[in-house]
């Protein structure tokens, strides 16, 4: 989740210093995480928070090539229990980052964890008007698998098995009237990952592979599109579309930003080559946009 304001593989250098016992920092694809703790977590939990905290980063970076900000300050509480939650993504004052942590989470869950991810990709996007939250959060519900599989965190199967399965949340119910006047859990985030997918394939599709949504993507950041700055959204849409070349994110906006639009998911996965049968992704290599999934998922 993200709060507005107020309110390709590259060379990765990782370190990691001890500044306290309630603090460390990582140098990952040319930024700088800063991590803070409410309390000790003691060296055990403290070693998984940090090198979870690492992955998340390295994914970013990979995706976006090279890590979104400069800096940035994640506040790490640790509390009792299990588990992960409550994240949010901040750019007033400087990009930070809270996120809450049980002193009794595991291995796996740090390993299966998707939030500080989701959490990291929303530093690569301006913050918007609140009318089109559903951009930022759809973003971020598109790009963390996608980072994480690239860079090996996670299984293809994994990654358009969850999209097969979530896509449809996102799709437009009955008096639904668009993404920017139909503010619903599902419309805000899967109907945001849905546009973005569809972006993506339809980026590939008209320049024969070349270029993708990260393209576009990487283009805003470039343009100084960061958390920290806020931006209309048609500015942020234009700047990518000038960076792939196709005018494709503007024309999809115009298309879904005020009426409801239903692609046909059934006949993209067909087209992408994916067969799901409620429990495992498998493959068609000879499907006609087969070649744009491995793009998109970097498999």
């Amino acid at each position: 989740m993200r709060r507005q304001f107020l309110f390709v593989c590259i060379p990765i250098v990782l370190a990691v210093s001890v500044k306290a016992q309630d603090a460390a920092q990582l140098k990952i694809g040319g930024g700088t995480i800063e991590i803070e703790f409410t309390s000790s977590p003691g060296q055990p939990l403290r070693k998984m928070i940090v090198d979870w905290i690492a992955t998340a980063a390295r994914s970013v970076s990979t995706y976006y090539a090279g890590y979104p900000v400069a800096h940035v300050h994640v506040a790490v509480n640790v509390r009792d229990g299990r588990g992960i939650n409550s994240g949010r993504a901040f750019g007033w004052e400087h990009p930070h980052i809270q996120i809450a942590v049980g002193r009794s989470t595991s291995a796996a869950q740090f390993s299966d964890d998707w939030t500080i991810t989701h959490e990291m990709v929303h530093l690569a996007f301006p913050s918007v008007p609140e009318n089109n939250h559903w951009i930022e959060e759809g973003l971020a519900t598109y790009v963390e698998p996608i980072a994480r599989a690239r860079a090996g965190n996670l299984t293809q199967e994994k990654i358009w098995g969850d999209m097969v399965e979530g896509m449809p949340k996102g799709l437009p119910e009955s008096g639904d009237r668009g993404l920017d006047f139909t503010h619903t859990w599902g419309r805000t985030y899967w109907g945001g990952a849905l546009f973005c997918l569809l972006a993506d394939v339809e980026i590939r599709k008209r320049t024969g592979n070349r270029m993708g949504l990260e393209d576009g993507l990487r283009g805003i950041l470039k343009s100084g599109g960061s958390i920290e700055v806020e931006w209309p959204l048609i500015r942020a849409l234009q700047t990518a579309d000038r960076a792939t070349g196709v005018p494709v994110l503007e024309q999809l906006y115009e298309k879904m930003r005020a009426t409801p639009v239903s692609p046909d998911l059934d006949q993209l996965w067909k087209d992408l080559g994916i067969k799901f049968d409620g429990k495992r992704a498998t493959f068609d290599d000879s499907a006609p946009l087969a070649a744009v999934r491995k793009a998109i998922g970097g498999g």
